[in-house]
């Protein structure tokens, strides 16, 4: 009786020479012990909606690539979420815990189930205008709002649970995800969150208030946006990969994802030290000896 092998399917921009290489090599050290399904173009799926119905008993989908192409397969399979394992051949690859030799080091831990999958929570953004909605996705990091040209501040009210909490004039505002904490919501000065909380951060952009600072929410509120005073180029970007123009009165609303992203996790790293190596978080100070 022939070996049932386990079954998955590939993401990768094959027109990178880098990705491709990995691509092959990984085919080769695993043709016995996996069956690839399906090879899909990451490049479609970046700034679409796209869905992918996979067969029933595939179990696991593997991205050659950085976060953004992780981000998008992972919207792209959310109607039913598929374990995703990372592989860094991006520049930081945050959410892409592997290395291609790190993966033919534990395949067989992977393959019998071995190796921890985490749970994620996403986002559910929708955008509202004169009460109808006009779009909807799920965001793996974030929903910003950016005010664009002609680059003067925006004023925003932000509700929670339809109670005001605070009205918001700057360049805009980051909802972000736990998972995304560590994106463009760091590079904001918002804080870092363990990427298994179930919370929502709200962290505003260049704030014109020196007591406006970012906020964690619980993930079962829901988070409304509305725009008072916008900018002609003012937009609302989803993971910043989908970006659709934010008008006057228009409310971005925001919940907790009925799906969860999932993650198989490198047992050689912990989200700490990925945070340490990568992004150099609490490194000590240089000191002259």
């Amino acid at each position: 009786m022939a070996k049932k092998l386990t079954k998955l399917v590939i993401f990768a921009d094959l027109e990178r020479e880098k990705t491709n290489t990995a691509v092959e090599q990984f085919l080769h050290f695993s043709k016995n012990l996996v069956k690839v399904v399906a090879i899909y173009d990451i490049k479609h799926y970046r700034h679409t909606r796209r869905l992918i119905k996979l067969p029933k008993d595939c179990r696991y989908a593997v991205v050659f690539g950085g976060d953004g192409s992780i981000i998008a397969a992972a919207k792209a399979l959310s109607y039913r979420p598929v374990p995703v394992i990372g592989i860094n051949i991006g520049k930081l690859g945050y959410l892409a815990e592997f290395s291609v030799s790190e993966l033919q080091q534990l395949l067989n831990k992977l393959i019998t189930g071995k190796l921890r999958i985490e749970k994620r929570m996403m986002l559910n953004c929708k955008i509202l205008r004169r009460g109808k909605t006009i779009f909807s996705s799920m965001a793996v990091n974030d929903c910003f709002i950016n005010a664009g040209p002609p680059f003067k501040m925006i004023e925003l009210q932000i509700k929670v649970n339809g109670q005001p909490l605070a009205g918001c004039i700057s360049d805009g505002l980051i909802i972000s995800s736990p998972t995304g904490s560590t994106a463009y919501n760091l590079a904001a000065a918002g804080p870092i969150l363990s990427s298994t909380l179930e919370a929502m951060v709200i962290t505003p952009i260049c704030p014109h208030s020196l007591s406006f600072r970012p906020i964690v929410i619980n993930a079962k509120s829901r988070l409304d946006c509305i725009g008072l005073q916008v900018n002609p180029g003012t937009t609302v970007s989803i993971d910043g990969q989908i970006s659709l123009p934010f008008t006057a009165n228009d409310i971005i609303s925001i919940e907790k994802a009925k799906n969860t992203f999932l993650v198989v996790n490198n047992p050689l790293r912990s989200q700490w030290d990925t945070l340490a190596a990568k992004l150099g978080w609490a490194e000590k100070p240089k000191y002259n000896l």
